[in-house]
């Protein structure tokens, strides 16, 4: 596979991206690997390679772009309060809107490049990535096929503006990997989820996970390798039945 750094231009200035490309002829179906709180890092690309060594083109966005170039936390701070709070607070000051304006810029992206089908596109998120592959879904009904949303938190809050309330125009097939005792995606939420989805006559699946939340994400304090590998098994499988590879 290859791999190289590129800027992906969005409304609000360039905005580094990680692109891997499969080995392999013809036109490909394509990724956006939608990062954690953690930020752009080394971590992430390696799951997006091994996401592509299944013959996926994969794009992951630094969504931090709008406060610095490839701003990050290390996993350590999932144990210090003070340091989440600075990173609730980053995560806080990014809109719906924002977040959606970079997927777009990254989708378009993708099908300007000759060797990937644009007909076959998904997204796959951790963490807060999981909460936007899900907004995703139903802003982008005509371009993605399948989402998966992994140990994802604000899906369902009690606020009008929540993104369950939006689920009305998504056609992608939806995974939800939802952790153990996890505050920010409780077990109410997931159910109240599965009626809303459900109601609206959506393809989805939801499975409750025994990890902690971040437990796919190889450089977090809470990885669990057989989770993890539960979850990669899922996804592959969602990926390979809707998109192909």
């Amino acid at each position: 596979m290859q791999t190289r750094e590129i800027d992906v231009a969005t409304p609000d200035g360039a905005m580094s991206a990680y692109e891997v490309i499969p080995d392999g002829e013809g036109q490909r179906p394509a990724i956006v690997f939608l990062m954690d709180g953690l930020g752009y890092r080394a971590g992430l690309k390696t799951m997006a390679e091994r996401l592509a060594s299944h013959g996926y083109h994969v794009l992951l966005p630094d969504l931090y772009h709008r406060v610095g170039k490839h701003v990050h936390f290390e996993p350590v701070v999932m144990t210090q309060p003070d340091k989440m709070g600075e990173m609730r607070k980053l995560i806080g000051n990014l809109t719906p809107d924002m977040l959606m304006s970079d997927m777009a810029a990254c989708l378009d992206v993708l099908a300007s490049r000759a060797n990937v089908d644009a007909t076959r596109m998904g997204a796959v998120g951790y963490c807060m990535g999981g909460r936007n592959a899900f907004i995703a879904a139903a802003r982008f009904p005509d371009r993605l096929r399948a989402t998966a949303s992994i140990h994802p938190g604000g899906i369902v809050t009690a606020d009008p503006a929540s993104p369950h309330l939006f689920a009305g125009p998504a056609q992608a097939r939806m995974y939800f990997g939802i952790a153990k005792d996890d505050v920010f995606f409780t077990k109410e939420q997931a159910a109240t989820l599965e009626q809303t989805l459900a109601a609206l006559g959506k393809r989805y699946q939801i499975e409750h996970y025994e990890a902690r939340h971040g437990w796919a994400v190889i450089d977090t304090p809470v990885y669990d390798a057989a989770e993890a590998e539960r979850h990669w098994k899922a996804i592959l499988a969602l990926f390979a039945e809707e998109l192909g590879a």
